[in-house]
């Protein structure tokens, strides 16, 4: 091997060892470990593994960075379903990573050619580009296919950092945005000292330092805009996964017990709602006499306010993963059913084609849950003739999913209760790493967001981001605070949307401009394309 070739095939492993070792960095920053800074050491080096590189070499780069990234965060998924889902979806969602980081190099270095009329703000220029396509990347993976995998965000990794303010302004979207201009900046920054050794334009400097500066000079209101209302929240503690084999009525009744802790509480007397989690009720009250009859019994004659829980429900042929409200001497008078059950968990999309590549596994979700049609929200009044409130739910997962919260401010929701279940995942960081979403969400939407689970995390969020409650996992446990109700509409629910549809409309004008721009240097004449 001549010089040439060997100085090419370090410089190669050099970047697939950034690559990989800044996907891994991302691992750290994200809940539970929290070394949230480290986002931006994990952005800039996976950033200098494309840079300068074609578009296929940049895309294998970018396979290996994207499977280290996922790989490191959600190793959650394989517990209980083996290695074999958490290498498919990881591989999946490297793929789109490693197209991403391609279109990266492509962009970067179009515009580091290109650029001529305004030579002092290109650092900034290229830096926003790139923070545009890493953004709109995201976007892709978060939604596609099949719904996509709202999880592994810049934003996530900023929950108890006081950055997370920017997802009041913005959404979710305008926060990874702003890390990744972070790390972008810095990371070009790095690349001209490199060749010129010189400071970085003062329009870099300031955009770091407004972007710094921004969530550090406000608090979200956190205030009541229409009353409070007083919630008990269960931790049954119980064993609710997908695959568990508890006796039937053994997780109804952890929860029943459960809620006994309720009584010790010094404000029980002010009790106005009681909420238990995703599939709190193994058996559901619509067909099982004996869970109907305990839940009647805990609701008229324990409780005397609505219980709010989770439970499996059938009409027809179809079944729902659904949350019910259930009213003192009435019973049962209104449901959501969760709008988008998991891909491959509790459904399988195109089940024929995935069933010959992975029959065991696809067997595993033997009857898939259908997709809920009805609003989130819920009514509660203290008397029939007293205000009415509006309490939305959703389920699980859904608390990473943009649209959802979004849909429930848009339809009224003064709070919002999620509800989930996390038993699945034993004492692995994927509890954490939801309850990370929750507290984002409640900062986003401007409501209080009660995060009740069957074994934690279960906490109670405030809209400035603070903890208002929380209970130790994997113990039986309740929480019974009064909360505010608001109705005031934050930034994030008018701008979010639009950001979001700008950054990909933007990233999507930069590729094919930096496409056609590759192509048209490669062919410089009609005899050199006709060759």
């Amino acid at each position: 091997m001549n010089q040439t070739k060997r100085a090419a095939v370090i410089q190669m492993a050099l970047r697939l060892f950034l690559a990989g070792f800044g996907g891994y960095l991302s691992s750290l920053a994200m809940p539970r470990e929290n070394i949230y800074p480290l986002i931006f050491v994990s952005v800039a080096l996976l950033l200098l593994s494309v840079r300068n590189l074609k578009f296929f070499k940049a895309f294998t780069v970018g396979l290996v960075g994207g499977l280290a990234f996922y790989l490191s965060q959600i190793e959650w998924l394989s517990l209980y379903l083996g290695p074999v889902p958490w290498l498919a979806l990881s591989s999946l969602e490297a793929i789109i990573f490693a197209f991403g980081m391609a279109g990266t190099a492509l962009v970067w270095s179009w515009l580091n050619n290109s650029i001529n009329w305004a030579k002092k703000f290109k650092p900034l220029l290229i830096a926003i580009s790139l923070a545009l396509i890493w953004t709109a990347r995201e976007w892709v993976s978060i939604s596609l296919p099949y719904g996509g995998f709202p999880w592994s965000r810049l934003a996530q990794t900023q929950s108890e950092s006081y950055l997370a303010d920017w997802v009041f302004l913005g959404g979710l979207g305008l926060l990874t945005f702003a890390i990744a201009l972070i790390a972008s900046i810095a990371t070009v920054s790095l690349t001209i000292w490199q060749r010129d050794i010189r400071v970085p334009h003062w329009s870099a400097i300031a955009t770091i330092a407004f972007l710094l500066l921004v969530p550090a000079v406000f608090t979200p209101a956190s205030n009541a805009e229409a009353g409070e209302i007083t919630i008990g929240a269960v931790q049954g503690n119980a064993n609710a996964g997908l695959f568990a084999n508890e006796l039937p009525g053994t997780i109804l009744q952890n929860h029943l017990d459960a809620t006994e802790l309720l009584k010790e509480k010094a404000n029980f007397n002010k009790l106005d709602l009681v909420v238990w989690p995703e599939n709190a009720s193994d058996l559901s009250p619509f067909a099982s006499s004996v869970a109907n009859k305990k839940i009647n019994q805990l609701v008229d004659q324990d409780l005397k306010v609505p219980l709010i829980f989770g439970t499996i429900t059938e009409r027809g042929e179809e079944i729902f993963n659904s949350s019910i409200y259930w009213k003192p001497d009435i019973g049962p008078t209104d449901w959501y059913d969760k709008k988008r059950p998991v891909p491959f968990a509790e459904y399988v999309p195109n089940r024929d084609f995935w069933y010959q590549l992975a029959p065991d596994l696809i067997g595993l979700v033997s009857r898939g849950y259908s997709f809920g049609e009805r609003d989130g929200i819920f009514e509660y009044s203290k008397t029939s003739d007293s205000k009415i409130s509006k309490l939305g739910a959703l389920i699980c997962f859904e608390i990473a999913i943009d649209d959802i919260g979004r849909n429930l401010v848009a339809d009224g929701a003064q709070i919002i209760l999620s509800q989930t279940n996390n038993a699945d995942f034993g004492r692995s960081d994927e509890t954490f790493q939801q309850a990370a979403f929750a507290k984002l969400r409640a900062i986003e939407t401007g409501r209080v967001v009660v995060n009740v689970s069957t074994v934690g995390v279960s906490a109670i969020y405030s809209p400035d981001g603070s903890v208002i409650d929380q209970l130790p996992t994997f113990e039986p446990g309740v929480m019974l605070e009064t909360l505010p109700l608001r109705t005031a509409i934050t930034p994030a629910m008018l701008i979010g949307p639009l950001f979001d549809l700008l950054a990909n409309l933007i990233a999507a004008a930069l590729l094919a401009m930096a496409l056609a721009r590759t192509r048209k240097a490669a062919k410089p004449n009609g005899l050199t394309a006709a060759r």
